[in-house]
């Protein structure tokens, strides 16, 4: 049930965007990762004593987000409490790390994830990993996972995505709807933000002539994240990037939870087929919940919903 007065997917999503709590992680270990020739990620790594041991959770934010995001916080300090090694992931570009390669950031950089979850095996000699993103970082890690299919490491144990963008030009499409144009303000002024650093730190690099004309997410991607990434255009590049291509290979254990109050992330009835026929998929539909919020009465907890779930569903499979 959802929290008294939050029944409705706006005031979900707002309060659970905005209503702060603090960070009660220890202090973390910073870690740079190499994903690709001339770029890297930053890591904040909380470990347990005997971390090769411990369950290590990987949380992985969504569009323009950080390892500072409240719902990254608040998860990782749950699987802290239970236990676990927590790694915050920030996304390429993102959590102030423009200066770690020439490269723009996209919903489909699972080989980010792959990169950073096949390091820390090596370096660390983790024996079980788990992956878990929200939104966008929900579609990599969905779509890590379906890649990797039946070859993940066999040290992943599971996955789970809250609120996952699998359908990326569907997504589009909703937040461009009139009700949500404030939410796309919301991501469309930061990334404009972004490409300006990113055109001061690697000169010449970066045409921002069009910047202005950028006034969707959609028209962003058309003008700066498709053709700097090496895809046609926005609708190839949300064609190739959609995790919904590949969630019916994922064969690990993955917790995916959804509301049908969500704004604009938008699940497809294929998309939602494919999740409901993969025996290893459990796919949690809920009526409430917003974006990434799914905020019930306390009870015991602090009533973030999703956070206990993905926690009880990843750490009983330990």
């Amino acid at each position: 049930m959802p929290r008294r007065g939050l029944r409705n997917g706006h005031l979900q999503t707002l309060a659970g965007n905005f209503m702060k709590r603090p960070n009660l992680l220890p202090e973390p270990e910073e870690r740079l990762f190499s994903v690709e020739p001339e770029v890297q990620v930053l890591c904040h790594c909380h470990w347990q004593t005997e971390r090769a041991r411990r369950l290590t959770m990987l949380i992985v934010h969504g569009l323009e987000g950080s390892s500072q995001s409240q719902y990254v916080l608040g998860l990782g300090y749950k699987a802290w409490q239970r236990g676990c090694n927590v790694i915050r992931m920030n996304i390429r570009n993102c959590g102030g790390t423009e200066h770690l390669g020439p490269t723009l950031y996209n919903s489909g950089l699972s080989g980010d994830v792959q990169a950073v979850i096949s390091r820390l095996i090596e370096q660390d000699r983790l024996e079980r990993v788990a992956l878990v993103g929200y939104s966008m970082g929900g579609n990599q890690v969905l779509k890590a996972m379906g890649e990797w299919s039946a070859q993940a490491p066999s040290q992943v144990i599971g996955a789970a995505a809250v609120s996952p963008s699998a359908d990326l030009s569907a997504c589009a499409d909703a937040v461009h709807r009139p009700s949500n144009r404030a939410y796309e303000w919301w991501f469309v002024l930061p990334l404009r933000a972004r490409m300006r650093r990113k055109a001061e730190l690697f000169p010449g690099r970066y045409d921002l002539t069009n910047l202005s004309r950028a006034r969707s997410v959609r028209e962003f991607d058309d003008l700066f994240t498709a053709p700097c990434m090496g895809f046609q255009d926005a609708e190839d590049y949300y064609t190739q990037c959609s995790a919904s291509r590949v969630i019916d290979r994922i064969a690990r254990p993955t917790l995916v939870i959804h509301a049908l109050d969500d704004p604009f992330v938008v699940l497809l009835p294929e998309t939602e087929r494919k999740l409901s026929e993969n025996p290893c998929i459990t796919y949690l539909r809920c009526a409430h919940g917003g974006h990434c919020a799914f905020l019930a009465a306390p009870n015991g907890y602090d009533g973030r919903w999703a956070e206990q779930q993905v926690v009880n569903f990843l750490t009983g499979r330990e």
